[in-house]
């Protein structure tokens, strides 16, 4: 009886000791009430996205824990902008090489153009740095190989930020496909709707040129191809695509530079006056002089050589089939999803913007065989609904807390998604179906562990 009594004593210290480390470190103290060393993070990329997703809010939420130790742009001007917004007090560089020599820095954040991920994630791991990535991972295969052999190699970690995978409308979505209330999954319909703003926007900026962001089927669309390996927890096997830029680019009637100095601004509907918003004024036309680099480029340009409306059917080594499609210059924007299954089908119209109404919430529909159709309503939240905050939170506060939704994403759901796009990128260019595991020797999983 004592030595059951000592033992359930000794473990009831040790569980309440580590519970106060937990709660202490979420004060950035350790457990004896000391200040944590803050993790080390640099950025390289400072504009939009960098500032937006990885600079203010990481320095406004995490603070206590987590130190900006360096900042890199080949835009002096925009990397000073984004230093000043961030409100740190950190070094910046042009050059990225020099930052991590004289930084060190425990984690390195990659938001620069697509086509450049792989050179900063492959040198960032080799000089000592985990790595956290905006999607896509890479734009094509061989770059895709190159980061997975340097991450074996060096023992770092690829973290791809997916934030779709935490917002809570998507995460219900995948406790019900786990639950199988509509039995076994035998195909998905998924349609996804880009506005005449949102959707126009990628044919302004860089992501208009291929060899940037390997099209939107890497750029936009490793987004959703993520979201359907997650919620399918199975991998993707073979793929069959048709495309077409049939809107945008040399499409046009009139085109111009960019949309400041354009003669057409009464006639051309896609004029956009990017001085209204002070931010990305700030952060791209008054450092213009620096790169040349308009933020407000003509969708019209010649040189658009990305697609504006693309189809997919994707088969899945689990045999689901997927019908997938984006289009650009929707009226509205938003998707919709159906899984068809044994006993019956899940579907949800998500409504982001546009014309219509929004609700407070999204709905999902579950309709039963034979039986009847229940709605399940999920409170709307802010920021890619809902996820942004939560994947910061995994990633900064709490990275060893347990992944109970499978939400956190490595190097090879990265490349998975990317992977989905670049054989459909490559189906349409040459008219066949094209094998996953043909492109960098991964074979695909029918069932993820």
């Amino acid at each position: 009886m004592t030595n059951e009594l000592s033992l359930s004593r000794r473990t009831f210290i040790q569980q309440s000791t580590l519970a106060a480390a937990g709660l202490a470190a979420l004060s950035g103290l350790d457990a004896l009430g000391r200040p944590l060393a803050k993790r080390k993070v640099a950025m390289v990329g400072t504009g939009h996205r960098g500032t937006s997703m990885w600079g203010v809010p990481v320095v406004k939420e995490f603070g206590d824990i987590v130190e900006f130790v360096g900042l890199c742009d080949v835009n002096q001007g925009r990397m000073e902008t984004a230093r000043k917004m961030l409100g740190v007090n950190c070094p910046t560089f042009t050059n990225f090489e020099e930052m991590m020599r004289q930084t060190k820095p425990d984690m390195l954040i990659v938001t620069t153009v697509d086509g450049t991920h792989h050179d900063f994630i492959i040198k960032g791991m080799e000089m000592g740095a985990d790595i956290i990535t905006e999607k896509p991972m890479t734009t094509d295969e061989t770059k895709c190989r190159a980061i997975l052999d340097a991450e074996k190699r060096t023992g770092k970690k690829v973290t791809v930020t997916f934030n779709y995978r935490y917002s809570p409308h998507r995460q219900k979505l995948y406790e019900l496909l786990r639950q199988e209330v509509v039995g076994k999954i035998t195909s998905v319909d998924f349609h996804w709707y880009l506005d005449v703003r949102h959707g126009a926007d990628y044919f302004r900026r860089w992501h208009r040129l291929k060899e940037n962001s390997g099209s939107l089927f890497v750029h936009k669309a490793s987004h959703h191809f993520d979201l359907l390996n997650w919620w399918l927890e199975s991998e993707p096997e073979t793929v069959y695509a048709n495309a077409a830029l049939e809107h945008y680019g040399k499409n046009g009637k009139f085109r111009s530079t960019n949309c400041r100095p354009c003669p057409h601004k009464s006639a051309c509907k896609f004029y956009w006056d990017i001085n209204k918003d002070k931010r990305l004024t700030a952060l791209y036309v008054d450092n213009e002089k620096y790169d040349g680099y308009l933020r407000d480029g003509c969708v019209f340009k010649e040189d658009v050589n990305i697609y504006d409306k693309m189809a997919a059917t994707i088969r899945y080594a689990n045999g689901v089939q997927v019908s997938y499609s984006l289009t650009t210059y929707s009226p509205y924007e938003g998707y919709r999803i159906a899984f068809n299954g044994t006993n019956g089908r899940i579907e949800a119209w998500i409504k982001e913007s546009g014309a219509m109404t929004l609700e407070p919430y999204d709905e999902i529909m579950v309709s039963h065989n034979f039986g009847k159709v229940e709605y399940i309503r999920v409170p709307q939240a802010e920021g890619h609904g809902g996820g942004d905050a939560r994947l910061r939170d995994k990633i900064f506060r709490n990275p060893a807390a347990e992944d109970t939704y499978r939400q956190s994403a490595g190097s090879r759901d990265g490349a998975m998604a990317i992977l989905v796009g670049i054989a459909a990128r490559k189906s349409v260019e040459s008219g066949q179906a094209v094998n996953i595991a043909d492109l960098t020797g991964l074979k695909p999983l029918a069932v993820k562990s």
